[in-house]
């Protein structure tokens, strides 16, 4: 470094400031001391300066599934979220969800010395008895129910499941059947105690559920079963990866689209508006989930203490070609 500020001509405190990145320096000499660190092969020590400060700028990720599209759409906000605020990200999937496994990563993201956890996963391995946390690490948990231990930032799945289940019933559908995603899903869980609550408050039966593993397949093996259902005018389903399978399975059996069985997923992935029919279903912001996330894991890093509660980003209903009322044609 004082090499480096001899050849720029400025002091070695100039020449922290431009390595670092903070602002106010003006932008020639902040040129003149990069154009010095490239002569010189000059680079920060990103571990030196981790040990000064005491903080290493690095958020780990802890994540369960890398294959479903909400886990990658957040996954992908955070680590946006993240480099804007000047830190890395270092992500460890979890293979397999067990305590063993949980407890593996936290040991591992300890070791490669972060400040900052979010977990992306089913908070209900994390057993507090067992579950050690790096030192001084702060923790938010993405889709749990543990907001009385955690900090949780969560979609609000109960307000999108309703506004999906009440337009199926606006529409003049005597009931709504549901594909649900798997037991051990709190997503999933709680889009199903919502679609319950709504058709209780209405006071219309309440189909069997059915169960899928959000991919297409798993919907599309549920969508059969309601296609051989004649009294199946309406469909909510969990996630648009089983909407899209439901779909291909009512296409088979000659169930039209919207006029014989409506179907509403959630997600809004970016290819709903071109499945065919265009898919009515439920935005979330995963964006907002991920900005939310970071903003809140740093907040603990720099007040040195953790927060609890849950915090929730809105939905919205997004209607298209797949909703329409019992036996008509679409828009009618």
């Amino acid at each position: 470094m004082a090499d480096v500020a001899k050849l720029a001509g400025v002091s070695a405190q100039t020449v922290s400031r431009v390595s670092n990145g903070f602002p106010g320096v003006v932008d020639a000499t902040r040129q003149q001391v990069l154009a010095a660190m490239k002569e010189l092969g000059y680079r920060p020590n990103s571990a030196a300066r981790a040990l000064k400060r005491g903080e290493f700028r690095t958020i780990g990720v802890i994540l369960f599934n890398l294959s479903t599209t909400g886990n990658m759409r957040t996954l992908e906000a955070v680590a946006t979220s993240a480099a804007e605020e000047g830190y890395a990200t270092t992500l460890l999937p979890v293979t397999v969800p067990t305590q063993d496994e949980v407890r593996g990563a936290f040991t591992r993201l300890g070791e490669l010395a972060v400040d900052g956890i979010v977990i992306i996963m089913e908070v209900h391995l994390l057993d507090t008895a067992t579950v050690t946390l790096p030192p001084n690490a702060q923790v938010v948990v993405v889709d749990s129910n543990a907001g009385d231990r955690y900090s949780v930032v969560d979609t609000d799945q109960a307000g999108g499941t309703e506004a999906a289940v009440r337009h199926l019933l606006d529409l003049g559908h005597q009931t709504v059947w549901h594909v649900a995603g798997p037991e051990e899903s709190f997503a999933a869980e709680r889009r199903v105690a919502a679609w319950r609550a709504v058709l209780a408050g209405a006071g219309r039966p309440e189909p069997e559920v059915l169960r899928g593993d959000w991919s297409a397949e798993s919907g599309y093996r549920a969508g059969r079963l309601l296609a051989a259902d004649p009294g199946c005018t309406a469909v909510f389903v969990a996630n648009d990866q089983m909407a899209l399978g439901v779909l291909r399975a009512l296409h088979e059996a000659g169930r039209r689209v919207p006029e014989d069985v409506s179907v509403v997923g959630f997600d809004d992935i970016p290819e709903a508006a071109s499945f065919m029919p265009p898919l009515t279903t439920v935005h979330q912001d995963f964006a907002e989930v991920g900005r939310r996330c970071v903003e809140t894991v740093l907040r603990q890093i720099r007040r040195a203490e953790a927060e609890r509660g849950t915090d929730l980003v809105a939905t919205r209903l997004v209607v298209r070609g797949s909703t329409a009322s019992p036996g008509s044609a679409p828009g009618l």
